[in-house]
């Protein structure tokens, strides 16, 4: 029986086909998960494509950090995996491995309210930007121009997705106010 196909807002992007491996089918990945281990043993289906495509993971390999060579069920051959070349490559979220306390999926963070320790709206927000040391929010605030604050602990007091909210502690020179705008 095929598997039904997640909505959008069901899977993880774990990385991106970038070409065939072999000619065996498999195809090499570069990923943007670190849990390696954990989709070697929990994960039985990947999701390829716009469209979600579903495939049975047989194998997975890892030659060198960021990279993967995964094997399919229904690719066998080169000409099938180079045909996927480009695609993305997702999970369904609650096959994810448990996130620590202290972590979250980025997709987790859009939308949600900014607030200071005491308790004055900041904003809202509206991206994520991963610099390599930490993320960096972009926080759109109400007639003002955009703010960024870093996701580290001496910001960030509460990171609370059920309720909404991120609660941070101001550090001084984080915002400037003297560049409202209208």
């Amino acid at each position: 029986m095929m598997e039904e196909r997640p909505s959008a807002d069901e899977v993880l992007l774990i990385g991106k086909v970038i070409d065939a491996f072999g000619l065996r089918g498999e195809i090499k990945i570069r990923a943007i998960t670190d849990q390696v281990d954990h989709l070697r043993r929990h994960v039985r289906t990947v999701f390829l494509g716009e469209e979600r495509r579903p495939f049975t993971l047989q194998r997975v390999h890892e030659p060198k950090a960021g990279i993967l060579i995964l094997s399919l069920g229904g690719v066998t051959d080169r000409t099938t995996a180079e045909a996927l070349r480009g695609a993305e490559v997702t999970i369904r979220e609650c096959d994810a491995a448990p996130l620590d306390q202290d972590e979250y999926f980025i997709h987790q963070l859009y939308g949600l309210r900014v607030i200071e320790s005491g308790g004055g709206e900041i904003g809202v927000v509206r991206e994520v930007v991963q610099t390599g040391a930490n993320d960096v929010i972009v926080v759109e605030r109400q007639g003002r121009s955009d703010t960024l604050l870093p996701m580290i602990h001496d910001v960030v007091e509460r990171l609370d997705v059920a309720a909404g909210q991120i609660v941070v502690r101001l550090l001084p020179g984080l915002i400037d106010d003297d560049n409202q705008e209208g």
